[in-house]
């Protein structure tokens, strides 16, 4: 993340990215208002030009090598 990024919520499975529909990682807070979504393949490819633009960049990329110690309840 940069710079003071307003609280978002995480983002879920139902967030899907804005440029190939896979699920997103990465918010791109825009500073005209609003936000792009993209998964982690077009975060990294987009992510420098946004923060060129000024955009904070919430990432939970990370959470793509988490191994959950249990599956949660709706995964049983």
């Amino acid at each position: 993340m940069t710079g003071a990024l307003a609280p978002t919520k995480p983002l879920t499975v139902a967030d899907r990215c804005d440029r190939c529909g896979a699920q997103a990682y990465v918010r791109a807070v825009l500073v005209g208002g609003g936000d792009l979504l993209f998964c982690a393949h077009h975060g990294r490819r987009y992510a420098e030009a946004l923060r060129a633009n000024g955009a904070d960049i919430q990432d939970e990329t990370d959470r793509l090598t988490e191994t959950p110690a249990t599956a949660s309840s709706d995964e049983r």
